[in-house]
């Protein structure tokens, strides 16, 4: 017997409303958690399961060579490799230590996000020559948007700015 063709083969489909609705009411958008922490309060579960999404960006920015990257690794021995990324995985905890402080502060930001808006802000030498003397150096921080400012006092970056000798 020949195989029929795409012509001659059909398909129909119905379904039935009630116990979509039924389906819709009893499972669907709903999670069950199982835990072997017996004597952690329901609050704490919930919280510990929704901190799995905060780890899996940790994962995904482990990736990504645009934030703290694991790659590329220019190195050959096992030790520096070991060094390598014991240093990445430093960076990215502090990274999100930061992000925790300054979600506490107000702004609720991603790791790229802060580390880009951290990036934004510089700091420029002018040089000026007085009336006599030597040349006279001052530093000073760029201008900076509300974001900036706010992880500017937040992580005190003043404190790092040369200060100017008293005479």
């Amino acid at each position: 017997m020949p195989c029929p063709g795409p012509a001659t083969l059909r398909l129909t489909w119905a379904h039935d409303e009630t116990a979509r609705a039924a389906l819709e009411e009893e499972i669907f958008g709903k999670r069950v958690l199982v835990t072997d922490h017996e004597d952690w309060p329901v609050d704490v579960v919930i919280d510990a399961y929704r901190s799995q999404e905060d780890l899996e960006a940790g994962f995904r920015q482990a990736k990504d060579p645009h934030v703290v990257s694991f790659s590329p690794i220019h190195h050959f021995t096992d030790h520096k490799i070991r060094i390598h990324l014991f240093t990445c995985v430093l960076a990215l905890s502090v990274a999100h230590l930061m992000r925790r402080e300054a979600e506490r502060a107000g702004p609720r930001l991603s790791v790229p996000v802060l580390l880009r808006e951290l990036a934004g802000i510089g700091e420029t030498v002018l040089l000026f020559q007085g009336e006599r003397g030597r040349p006279r150096a001052r530093h000073m921080v760029t201008r900076m948007n509300p974001v900036q400012k706010q992880l500017h006092n937040l992580f005190d970056l003043g404190r790092y700015v040369p200060r100017r000798r008293v005479r």
